[in-house]
């Protein structure tokens, strides 16, 4: 495992930054763009860079990607504070935050099945899923028993300031409605992990792929409700392919291959608005690292949610 130094005394103000990849499979081009764009914005500031593998959907993780994954990031050079955090070991700690939410009322029993969502109101929420009526926000039909357990959102505009898509201004009740917290699978949900995972390692600042800027709003009302700190946010536009998809393991995505050195870290680099003189993109890994530190700057990500780039993938 890599360490990076840190710094002695209190960490009150220290910049505390994350890369939480899915282990789905390998990393990709579009994975290693997020995690070079929060390294560099941690690094720059002089701040932690921690890892967490976000595994708490355990049907889509793929055995042995976790440490394919934490393998190609050594292998590009990256370091990570302290130990990596694993979701899948968390349980208790999404438990116990559910548990307070359920307590204070901000949580309640569903017992609605998608197809009777669907057949109730079929209109889509900002994130594609379905947008939920309300149906068991009063309390269970007589004979119906608990699904899932959703959190309840209000009714007016949630806004934030991202440090690279600018304003956002969500209505979550109109946006998404009443969102899971617990599936009816019994897993937890994202949007309850990342936020305990984030205030549970001080995370202080979230750098990461615009895909997840709609669940923002949803992941701050959760801060608030549970009486969390807010970290900043810089969503980055994410890769796409040439017919407008993120790159995934649904779109095929292919791995990127540590061997490839700093090419392929200047090519997300340059993906990122940030072009790498030629001597450095030829020479070795750690004066690329140098280069990049010293050059990084926020304000010259492109404020866009998808990028095709055509001419920054690595042959």
């Amino acid at each position: 495992m890599s360490v990076a130094k840190s710094r002695d005394g209190s960490r009150g103000l220290l910049y505390r930054g994350r890369f939480a990849p899915s282990p789905t499979g390998p990393l990709h081009f579009g994975s290693l763009v997020a995690a070079v764009g929060s390294y560099l914005d941690a690094r720059a500031s002089d701040g932690e860079w921690l890892l967490r593998i976000e595994d708490v959907d355990q049907r889509r993780t793929v055995p042995g990607a976790a440490d394919g994954i934490l393998r190609t990031l050594e292998g590009f050079g990256f370091e990570w504070y302290g130990e990596v955090m694993v979701q899948s070991r968390r349980l208790d700690a999404y438990r116990a935050a559910l548990a307070r939410l359920q307590l204070d009322g901000e949580a309640y029993p569903c017992a609605c099945s998608r197809r009777e969502i669907a057949a109730c109101l079929p209109l889509l929420a900002v994130d594609g899923g379905l947008l939920y009526p309300g149906t068991c926000r009063p309390g269970l039909a007589a004979g119906r028993a608990a699904r899932a357990w959703r959190m309840r959102v209000p009714d007016h505009e949630l806004s934030f300031q991202d440090r690279v898509q600018g304003r956002v201004r969500q209505n979550l009740q109109k946006a998404v409605g009443d969102f899971i917290l617990l599936r009816a699978d019994g897993q937890f949900a994202y949007q309850l992990a990342v936020v305990v995972d984030d205030a549970a390692q001080g995370v202080t600042a979230v750098v990461r792929g615009a895909d997840l800027l709609d669940s923002t709003p949803r992941q701050i009302w959760l801060q608030q409700r549970l009486a969390l700190a807010r970290p900043s946010y810089a969503h980055l536009p994410v890769v796409t392919n040439a017919a407008g998809e993120k790159l995934s393991k649904q779109t095929r995505a292919r791995a990127v291959d540590p061997s490839a050195g700093s090419a392929v870290l200047a090519a997300a680099l340059h993906f990122l608005g940030h072009a790498v003189p030629q001597d450095i993109r030829d020479g070795r890994l750690v004066d690329l690292w140098r280069w990049a530190i010293a050059a990084w700057s926020i304000g010259r990500v492109p404020a866009r949610r998808g990028v095709y780039p055509d001419q920054c993938l690595p042959p």
